[in-house]
């Protein structure tokens, strides 16, 4: 039951994106490729007429032009042959150019539709699954189902209808030769079915090995940095090569059962073939069809039998595809990011307020356990706590990476449940720069502007002046024209962290929220950077999550978050008058020295 679901999804699949253009474009294909058979059935036909009346020596009888002696009717073959030929030739022409257009068309859609849906998959879908497999699923298992569809699909119509059409004619010419003919094609057929349903589990295994090795190549890449400082390229290699044998090996096993499989094919083709000329052989001598007929029936035979034997070939791509096809699907059916009914555009205006929340990620154990707090509009809160205690969770929850659970508490930003906010309002409103920023292999003024379609250069300059990054990027030779290399590996930590925050001022966010962005920063550009923070973005509402005391100690009030826990919240010279963690980390942080310079009590 669950393979017929399977199947039955495998051919909605392909029918839905069939439907969008490349229906039609296949459909002239399919008219081009029966030209083709039609005008290429003629020519034996030609030929047979040609050869008994060389061996008759008498006059020809043509419908059309009447009686011909027999060189003027060689003249007419010949020239029909080659009119036929033509013909064929443009069939098979206009098959070719209408399957390629077709195909585009085909991958086109497919290509537009997965890139737009995984655009649209939650933030968790994203952590639970590693970027290699799923750009193999997104090209290569994409390529296996495009080159299943425009040349395995209607290779299967054009057989069908060949197979057909020859069995006709050559049952009109004998029916006793085109009997023992047919009599091996449903043994070629049954024996292909056979063979390739029971190594479709063994692609699967082969592909899936593909994936993990794309996977292998892509962490290493993205993490050259770290490979070369720590040495362990020699580590990398071995790795690479132990899924590289065991992909190679399933392949090489794969190589062997089609070896076995040509074999047997070929035996039981040439059996049919030389049955089919010894029947057809005796025949010619009883005088039951004349050497003309034989030759084309021979002719007929050779041409339908290797498609036929191809329909192998066929089965083995269809076994790939069918794995490929779920693969694709795997993605495209998986749930896309949807908003409450009702959702609406909501202006984000108000308090932001964590009421009764309590999170977990998956099974796992609670990050956050019935925690409730207020971040007044128009403040600076910050939050302080361990690895692990629930400070990124908090952020997350806020930006709707993650949906909070119902009956889980509730997050509400001037009264408005956020679930009630669209997504894209939502995002749009909330600036967020994370610890470990992302930039994109472009130039630094793309990176910093990419929040808009069309970025102004005056808005991008000023916003890296603020985030006190522009002195570092006038240093490089090409300036803002500087292409930072894949994840900006060619710019220092604290570089990029400063890129990212220019790149979420230029959103000119209401609520702006730096999770630990300044933690490879030195404090005095750190301080410079909260000083013209607090400058330019007065009216926003800023949200600082930081293990630097330094970072926090100006925000209006801090929050203590410790296993999920509220512990301590206050301003800070509320938090270091008492005993808590807070106090234990200022004093753990800051010496005799930095307290003096910061005009506080020793």
């Amino acid at each position: 039951m669950e393979n017929q679901k399977k199947k039955g999804g495998n051919i909605r699949f392909v029918w839905h994106f069939l439907q969008k253009g490349a229906m039609k474009l296949f459909a002239l294909a399919i008219v081009g490729g029966v030209l083709n058979i039609l005008f290429n059935a003629a020519i034996p036909q030609v030929l047979s007429r040609g050869i008994d009346a060389v061996v008759s020596g008498g006059d020809v009888t043509l419908p059309v032009l009447g009686t011909l002696r027999v060189g003027t009717f060689l003249a007419v073959a010949a020239l029909g042959v080659i009119l036929c030929s033509v013909l064929s030739g443009v069939g098979s022409y206009l098959s070719r150019v209408y399957t390629s257009r077709g195909s585009e068309t085909f991958l086109k859609d497919m290509r537009d539709t997965i890139y737009r849906h995984i655009q649209h998959l939650p933030f968790d879908w994203h952590v639970r699954h590693q970027t290699g497999e799923i750009i193999q699923r997104c090209t290569s298992d994409v390529e296996v189902v495009r080159n299943f569809v425009t040349s395995q699909l209607l290779e299967v119509f054009r057989i069908i209808f060949l197979v057909t059409f020859y069995l006709v004619v050559m049952f009109s010419m004998n029916v006793k030769i085109t009997l023992v003919a047919l009599i091996f094609i449903p043994v070629v057929v049954a024996y292909s079915t056979i063979f390739y349903s029971r190594i479709a589990k063994r692609f699967l295994i082969a592909d899936e090995a593909e994936g993990v090795l794309s996977s292998v190549v892509q962490e290493n890449l993205t993490g050259v940095r770290v490979v070369r400082a720590f040495g362990r390229e020699r580590f990398e290699m071995d790795k690479f090569n132990e899924k590289n044998n065991h992909y190679s090996n399933l392949w090489i096993e794969l190589g062997k059962l089609m070896s076995a499989f040509w074999c047997f094919g070929d035996l039981i083709t040439g059996l049919q073939i030389l049955t089919v000329i010894a029947v057809g052989t005796i025949c010619a001598v009883n005088g039951e069809i004349s050497l003309g007929q034989f030759t084309a029936f021979i002719a007929y035979n050779q041409t339908m039998i290797w498609p036929v034997r191809s329909l192998g070939r066929i089965l083995s791509e269809m076994s790939k595809a069918g794995v490929s096809i779920e693969r694709v699907r795997y993605i495209l059916d998986a749930q896309e990011e949807t908003d409450r009914e009702g959702a609406k555009d909501v202006p984000l205006a108000g308090d932001i307020r964590f009421e009764d929340v309590t999170f977990a990620y998956g099974d796992g154990p609670k990050v956050l356990d019935h925690v409730s707090f207020t971040i007044p509009r128009g403040q600076t809160f910050a939050i302080l706590g361990g690895t692990g205690s629930g400070k990124s969770t908090i952020t997350y929850l806020l930006d709707r990476l993650y949906d909070l659970p119902e009956g889980c508490g509730r997050i509400t930003i001037g009264g408005v449940d956020i679930r009630d906010i669209s997504r894209e309002s939502l995002r749009r409103q909330i600036g967020l720069v994370l610890q470990e920023p992302y930039l994109f292999s472009r130039t630094i003024e793309q990176n910093i502007g990419i929040t808009s379609a069309k970025p102004d250069v005056e808005n991008v300059r000023e916003s890296a002046r603020i985030a006190c990054v522009d002195e570092a990027i006038e240093t490089f030779t090409d300036g803002y024209e500087t292409v930072v290399g894949e994840r900006g590996v060619t710019l220092s930590g604290g570089q990029k962290q400063r890129v990212a925050i220019a790149r979420m001022l230029t959103q000119h966010a209401p609520v702006m929220v730096f999770d630990d962005s300044l933690s490879a920063v030195d404090a005095e550009t750190d301080a410079k950077i909260r000083a013209q923070l607090k400058e330019k973005t007065a009216d926003a509402t800023v949200i600082l999550i930081s293990h630097r005391i330094t970072t926090l100690m100006q925000a209006d009030q801090i929050l203590v978050i410790d296993g999920g826990h509220i512990a301590q919240q206050g301003t800070h010279e509320e938090l270091i008058a008492r005993d808590g963690i807070y106090k234990q980390i200022y004093d753990i942080q800051l010496s005799s020295a930095d307290r003096a310079l910061l005009g506080e009590e020793v």
